[in-house]
Order: structure tokens, then C-alpha cells, then sequence
């Protein structure tokens, strides 16, 4: 049995629920300047008389500023208090909001969202370490029900928020939105949240590792989001790959040395974990993509506004939301491996589907496809990030959950980069000036064959895997006594 916290240090049931709902609002705000963005990046692409297809750069840049600074978040967590870093993640993303509504280029913009990720980087991943060590193992499932219930809002009112503001008000306020909220949770962590500090687990930053592993991460996605698009000399990007792989191989020798290193790579000996990581990569380039590919679509391709793009969108939110509840009584009727496999394929159905979409479509349509397809994936979602915690001990749960919202972060980056490069090849291969609705369908298949991916990797699990978590075999305890390990949700989600 995997230790547990002592009763006495655990919060309440009124506490955690209150702890995981003002964890929530910074999940919430992130998943809805994420949904919002996406909506926004035509406009602001007129904005700055710039490349519909180079907006990518926009979530990009954001999402691969967490992933470079993520895996400092739970040393940094241990050394200066869970709840102290937390508060000042907030406080640095909104800042990063506002100088992004400020911006009157792509490059402003792209400077305003790396600051953005950096607030990012700690507010999500500290957010979340700092109720899973304020919580006993066996209420964390629900704990995190609490988390991504209101986090889940984001994406569902996003999308039609941020047509409507594109539309009848500003691009710039996708962005200034986040100001109150920001600030609300400010007030609330200092009021309602107690701290979480554990300076015995923090050790030595691992300077070196953090240094390797974010030019290894930056410069292989530079790489691929710029390679053959016209963004920057070919040369340079080879390059990126080149000096990025080296210090990729040069980290893994120097995290096999390294008592504490910054990513452990030790973590994946843990079977369920590796394969939650593994598996789970894939299947977010599949995710990540479609934020980006749908509005695009919708709006360039469609001739939709801005505002009807995001009421047809959102429709895989409400999905996501609403099927939510389901995923414990079917993992805990069919377990880890068989649920995995069915989630998988059902959600690389629905997106491959979404090729077939045609102006002629009718909305319901689309919205029944876009429905259906955010239910599936929403519960592949929890199945993998459930299953990645269950085994992991308590004493690794700081670097487990660097470790592996790392992996959630440049993997939903590589998507959108996988996405807008498919999209300009295909584009680029019919001679077509701008993308047409072909071109949008063999970016959908692209990015479903990758995702397909993630099912044989399931597969691979064993029937027992997780059963103490799920409750999955014939002995296992009920709800009450289950032993749950934490869903920590990704972001655009999810």
C-alpha cells in the first residue's frame, strides 16, 4: 500500500472542497484564455497583417514557456511554500494578460504570452501538488472532482465568450478578462488557502537540468513549428533540431547521475506511469490540435464569424462536461486497460470524423460530432491522468507531477505545431493560395493517425493495472475506501 497522510494533517471535507474549488479558478482561467485565443487568432491575424497559419505561434509560444518552466514548479513549490508560489503565479499571468491585450504585433505578442507561461507554469502544476498533499489518498478522486468540474467551465463558455468578443467588441479583450479573475483569486488564496511547505523534500535545484532539458524542449519545438513554413530560414531550424536533440541526450546522462534531477527520469519505471506519460503523449497531439484546427476551419474555411464559430466549438466542452461523472463507475466497471482502448478509439473516430465537414453541414451536425468526440476524450483524459498517480508514492509526488505536466504541456504544443504544419503541406502540395476544405481534412486524419497511436500503447497495461484505484476487481473496497490516485486535468485542456 502506497503511504498515505496522517489524518490529522489532512484537511476536512468542507476544507478540500473549498481548497479545490479556488485551486479550480486559476484552471479555469487558464482553460478559458486558452479557448478564447483560439477563437481570437483570424482577428488578431488581421490585426497584425500577418499569416492566418503563423498565429499558431500565439499558443505555442505560451505552451512551450509552461513546458520549459514546469519542471522547476515542485522544487520551487517544496522550497518556498506551495501556497506562497501559487498566489504569485496567479499575480504574473494576469500581468502577462494584460500586456498581451497591449500588443500591437505578433512579436509583442508572442514576448507577452511567454510571460504568461511562465505564470502558467506555476500556477497549474503548484495548484493542483498543493491539494493533492493536503488531501488522504482515498478522498483525492473525489478531491479532484471538485477541481475539474468548475476548471471544465473555462472551455465550455470560452469558445461562444470569445466569438462574441472578436465579434462585436475587441480581440484585445480575450485577454483583459482575466484581470478580475485573477484578482479574485489573489484574494482568495490568502484568505481560504493554508500553506503547504515541505523544505525537507526541496534539496538542491537541479540548475543544470533545468538548463538542458528547457533548451532541449525549446529549440526541438522550434524546430517543428518552424521547419519548411517560410518562418525562419531552413538552416536554423535543422539547427534548432540539432543543438536541441544534444542537449536532449545531454540531459539523459546527466539526470542518470544527478541525485534530484530536475525531470526523474526514474519515475518511469513505474509501469502505470509510463504508460499514463506514453500512451497519454500521443493521444494529446490529437487534443491539442483540434483547438486550433477547428476555428480556423470554421472561419477561414467556412466563411463563419467569429461568433457562430465559437457556439459551434464549444459543443465538445459541453461534452467533456457533462459526461465527467461517468468515468468512475466505467473505469471501476471495466478497469484501466479495457476503458483505455474503448476511449481511444472512439475519440480518434470522432476526430478523424471531423474531415467530413463540409459549409453544406448542418450545425446540429457538427455539434453532434464535436459532442460526442469531447465525451470520449474527456474520459481518456481522467483515465490517463488518474492511472498516472495511482502507484506513484507520496514522497514523489512533486516530481511526478513536474515530470509529467511537463510531458502534458509539449505534447498539446506539438499537436498545435503538427496541425498548422499539415495543414500549410497540404496546402502547399494542391498549389492552393489559401487552405481549402480538403486541406483542412488531411490535417484532421494526420493528426488521428497519431493519436491512434496511444491505443496499442494501452493495450499494453495489464488487467490489474490501477485496481485499487478503479475498484476494478472482485475484492476491491467501495467508494468510501477506495484508494484513489489524483486526475490532474491538462489544459486546453481537456
Amino acid at each position: 500500500m502506497i503511504d498515505d497522510l496522517d489524518e490529522r494533517a489532512a484537511l476536512t471535507t468542507r476544507q478540500m472542497r473549498l481548497t479545490a474549488v479556488i485551486v479550480a479558478s486559476a484552471l479555469f482561467m487558464q482553460n478559458l484564455d486558452s479557448t478564447i485565443v483560439a477563437t481570437a487568432l483570424p482577428a488578431m491575424a488581421r490585426s497584425f497583417h500577418a499569416d492566418p497559419l503563423h498565429m499558431s505561434l500565439a499558443l505555442t509560444s505560451y505552451l512551450l514557456a509552461l513546458a520549459v518552466f514546469i519542471p522547476a514548479s515542485g522544487w520551487v513549490a517544496d522550497r518556498f511554500g506551495s501556497r506562497t508560489v501559487f498566489r504569485l503565479a496567479i499575480l504574473v499571468f494576469t500581468l502577462g494578460s494584460i500586456l498581451c491585450g497591449l500588443s500591437h504585433s505578433l512579436a509583442e505578442l508572442i514576448t507577452a504570452r511567454i510571460l504568461q507561461g511562465i505564470g502558467g507554469s506555476m500556477m497549474v502544476p503548484v495548484g493542483r501538488l498543493l491539494l493533492m498533499k493536503s488531501v488522504r489518498r482515498r478522498d483525492m478522486l473525489a478531491a479532484t472532482s471538485w477541481l475539474t468540474m468548475p476548471a471544465l467551465i473555462g472551455p465550455i463558455i470560452g469558445p461562444p465568450l470569445g466569438g462574441f468578443i472578436v465579434t462585436y467588441v475587441s480581440w484585445r479583450w480575450t485577454f483583459d478578462i482575466n484581470v478580475p479573475i485573477g484578482v479574485i483569486g489573489i484574494i482568495a488564496v490568502s484568505l481560504f488557502i493554508r500553506d503547504v511547505k515541505d523544505t525537507g523534500q526541496a534539496g538542491r535545484l537541479d540548475i543544470v537540468g533545468l538548463v538542458l532539458s528547457g533548451l532541449a524542449m525549446a529549440l526541438i519545438m522550434a524546430g517543428v513549428e518552424t521547419i519548411g513554413r517560410g518562418i525562419i530560414p531552413l538552416p536554423w531550424s535543422l539547427g534548432c533540431f540539432a543543438i536541441g536533440g544534444s542537449s536532449a541526450l545531454a540531459y539523459w546522462r546527466h539526470a542518470r547521475r544527478h541525485e534530484h534531477p530536475v525531470l526523474d527520469l526514474s519515475l518511469m519505471k513505474i509501469d502505470t506511469f509510463a504508460n499514463s506519460t506514453i500512451a497519454g503523449s500521443f493521444f494529446r497531439v490529437l487534443a491539442g490540435a483540434m483547438p486550433f484546427l477547428l476555428p480556423l476551419m470554421l472561419q477561414l474555411g467556412f466563411g463563419e464569424s467569429a461568433a457562430k464559430s465559437g457556439t459551434i466549438t464549444f459543443a465538445a466542452a459541453i461534452g467533456a462536461l457533462a459526461m465527467k461523472p461517468l468515468a468512475q463507475p466505467t473505469l471501476r466497471r471495466f478497469g484501466f486497460r479495457l476503458s483505455m482502448i474503448g476511449f481511444g478509439l472512439l475519440s480518434v473516430l470522432f476526430t478523424a470524423a471531423c474531415a467530413a465537414f463540409r459549409p453544406s453541414w448542418p450545425v446540429v451536425a457538427l455539434d453532434a460530432v464535436l459532442l460526442v468526440g469531447g465525451v470520449f476524450r474527456s474520459l481518456q483524459f481522467t483515465a490517463f491522468n488518474t492511472l498516472a498517480y495511482a502507484d506513484v508514492p507520496r514522497n514523489r509526488m512533486s516530481a511526478a507531477t513536474s515530470f509529467y505536466a511537463t510531458f502534458q504541456q509539449i505534447t498539446i504544443t506539438l499537436g498545435i505545431s503538427i496541425a498548422a504544419g499539415s495543414l500549410e503541406l497540404a496546402t502547399a502540395i494542391t498549389g492552393h493560395a489559401i487552405p481549402t476544405d480538403a486541406d483542412y481534412s488531411w490535417a484532421f486524419i494526420i493528426v488521428s493517425a497519431i493519436g491512434l497511436i496511444s491505443v496499442p500503447i494501452s493495450a499494453r497495461l495489464g488487467t490489474e493495472a490501477g485496481e485499487d484505484v478503479s475498484g476494478h476487481h472482485a475484492d476491491a473496497p467501495h467508494s468510501g475506501d477506495a484508494t484513489p490516485a489524483i486526475d490532474a486535468p491538462s489544459a486546453p485542456r481537456q
